[in-house]
């Protein structure tokens, strides 16, 4: 391909390629006997005929490139915890639930400022929002490594610490108005870290699930 494009007298040096590893895709344990000599192989519009496309996208960029990857292709369909993009899903559209029943009763995230963030010192609090300042970094290093691997990585890292911060430190029932006002912005700043994530890789958004 560069020599290609140094004979049409462009600059081959634009041209970076990414050599992937081979895929195994794997059903109830056992991995499906591919062969790249005898022409056997999957191809992904095939694969799209069993699992979803966010699922695809996901578990995809769920590796280095320059890593084998076992396709669980039952876990990719499965609606539980243990399925990554999923539970990611999951975590979005939970904090648009807990957004929108608390906007009912008259709190809006939309309205508070970050300045009030400062009230949380909780380790869970704090881990989360040392994670949300890590999304810059991550999404540059990404690109400049070409490496998606890394947000998919980063997004269910965020959504595991949600899930953590959520069970243990109560937006809802918080012990004062300002740390709930501040719990909430929190999330606010969540969601929209999960949704720069999602949408990087072109996986939907779910507000409910």
């Amino acid at each position: 391909m560069k020599a290609a494009l140094t004979a049409l007298g462009v600059n081959a040096d634009k041209l970076d390629i990414v050599i992937m590893q081979m895929v195994n895709l794997v059903r109830n344990g056992e991995k499906y006997k591919l062969s790249k000599r005898s022409g056997k192989a999957i191809t992904l519009s095939t694969l799209l005929d069993e699992i979803p496309i966010d699922a695809a996208r996901f578990f995809f960029n769920l590796r280095e490139p320059n890593s084998h990857f076992d396709f669980d292709l039952d876990l990719a369909v499965e609606k539980s915890s243990q399925n990554p993009v999923y539970y990611v899903q999951y975590a979005h559209a939970r904090i648009c639930s807990l957004l929108s029943n608390l906007k009912s009763e008259g709190y809006d995230a939309e309205s508070y400022n970050i300045n009030d963030l400062d009230i949380l010192d909780k380790p869970q609090e704090i881990e989360l929002i040392r994670q949300l300042a890590a999304l810059p970094n991550e999404i540059d290093s990404a690109a400049k490594a070409y490496d998606p691997a890394k947000i998919t990585k980063y997004s269910v890292e965020l959504a595991t610490l949600f899930h953590k911060f959520y069970d243990v430190c109560s937006v809802k029932n918080a012990e004062n108005e300002d740390i709930k006002k501040a719990r909430l912005l929190l999330c606010k700043a969540v969601l929209q870290a999960l949704r720069n994530s999602l949408t990087i890789m072109k996986i939907d958004c779910p507000e409910k699930m």
